[in-house]
């Protein structure tokens, strides 16, 4: 088939953030299909780039994004970017098949005209449950724009050939607007057991970033926006340090909104337990969580941020260390029946403290959650389980 792939933020292993869609076309490379991506880059000074990544037809088109960019300027660049991918989607001949991926929904517009103006079938991947997560975190007010963006979610869903979501959560979102559930395919993120695995520590990277192997490192990477609430970590830090507990670190790595108020929070309460790395290439972040004994994946207390299902969760699953999640949802019900990691309340930072100042004494439970983490990557949640799924779906619904 020829498959044209729409994701606004597609990602190679050599750049930071996520890269599910890469491993996801290659698969579709290998099993002979043909893939022309539609992608996005901010700092390239043509209007559009075309590159051949792995056997993957790449276009670029120039689309101004930042993390530190307003909830007004984000919507502009939603805009322009389902505009212009919208125009170069019309413009392919021979297309069998069309998938998008989300975020922002506005991803679903070319997709959508496809099929109204080319006849062309469309699956629709759910990373976020949009609107729904705008609204409630209060960047969308504007009731007539409420309407509007669930207007269009609705219409997205229902032309859709299939739709694949990436938990529970947002399989039952989807389900609530009146899409049947076999129209629906449950496909979480994914682990890479190649990219993220226990192996012995590497002290030049320790000293390059600062990190002290004598210490009880946890660390949160990826992004730092309103959505993960970081500010949780932050007052943690800081009733540790009030405590004299001097021998547990908190990293932050990773870009992101609410990065510089982070930084001038921890900087404000004197924190000498606060580490900040700049966003890396997925290598590196490799080489410093396995530095790390614990990972954080939290997020504002908000229902629809329940249903996350967060790349880092993964990586640390195949970095072999316990993680701690914040949100009372899925993830919490994984770590507690795989013995993984830990749930601690998304309002009292005072139990990741106790947390933490148990599992540094507790050297071998904290190899035991790691064990298990990694036997999960390995024969649940691996990219090469979870690309054959995808495959199937594909080959079953289309």
């Amino acid at each position: 088939m020829n498959i044209l792939y729409i994701h606004q933020y597609f990602k190679t292993p050599e750049q930071p953030g996520g890269t599910r869609s890469y491993w996801f076309a290659r698969e579709l490379v290998n099993r002979g299909h043909n893939v022309t991506m539609i992608t996005s880059k901010s700092s390239q000074s043509e209007n559009v780039i075309n590159k051949k990544v792995d056997g993957i037809n790449v276009f670029y088109l120039k689309n101004p994004y930042k993390f530190s960019m307003g909830v007004f300027r984000r919507m502009i660049s939603f805009v322009r970017f389902a505009f212009k991918s919208s125009r170069f989607a019309l413009k392919q001949k021979k297309i069998d098949l069309v998938i998008a991926t989300s975020t922002p929904l506005t991803v679903g517009i070319p997709a959508l005209l496809c099929k109204w103006m080319k006849g062309v079938n469309y699956v629709f991947e759910v990373r976020d449950l949009w609107p729904e997560v705008p609204i409630q975190m209060g960047g969308m007010t504007n009731p007539i724009m409420c309407r509007i963006a669930k207007g269009l979610e609705k219409k997205i869903y229902k032309n859709a050939k299939h739709i694949i979501a990436l938990s529970p959560g947002m399989k039952k979102g989807v389900t609530e607007t009146g899409i049947p559930k076999e129209k629906v395919s449950m496909i979480p993120n994914m682990s890479k057991v190649d990219k993220f695995w226990r192996r012995e520590k590497n002290v030049d990277a320790a000293n390059n970033y600062g990190i002290s192997l004598n210490k009880f490192n946890v660390i949160h990477f990826g992004a730092m926006g309103l959505a993960n609430g970081l500010e949780y970590m932050i007052d943690a830090a800081e009733i540790s340090q009030k405590n004299s507990e001097n021998d547990i670190c908190y990293i932050l790595l990773g870009d992101g909104s609410q990065k510089d108020k982070l930084l001038n929070e921890a900087e404000k309460r004197k924190l000498r337990n606060v580490k900040f790395i700049p966003r890396q290439p997925m290598d590196v972040v490799s080489e410093i969580v396995n530095l790390c004994d614990a990972s954080f994946v939290p997020f504002k207390n908000l229902p629809v941020l329940w249903t996350n299902s967060p790349n880092k969760l993964f990586d640390s699953l195949s970095a072999g260390i316990p993680i701690i999640v914040n949100s009372p949802g899925w993830t919490k019900d994984m770590v507690k029946k795989n013995k993984c990691g830990a749930y601690v309340n998304p309002e009292k930072p005072q139990e990741l403290v106790d947390l933490l100042c148990n599992w540094k004494n507790n050297p071998q439970l904290v190899k035991k959650m790691g064990d298990a983490s990694r036997n999960l990557a390995e024969t649940v949640y691996d990219k090469s389980i979870l690309c054959r799924k995808f495959i199937e779906v594909i080959n079953s619904k289309i």
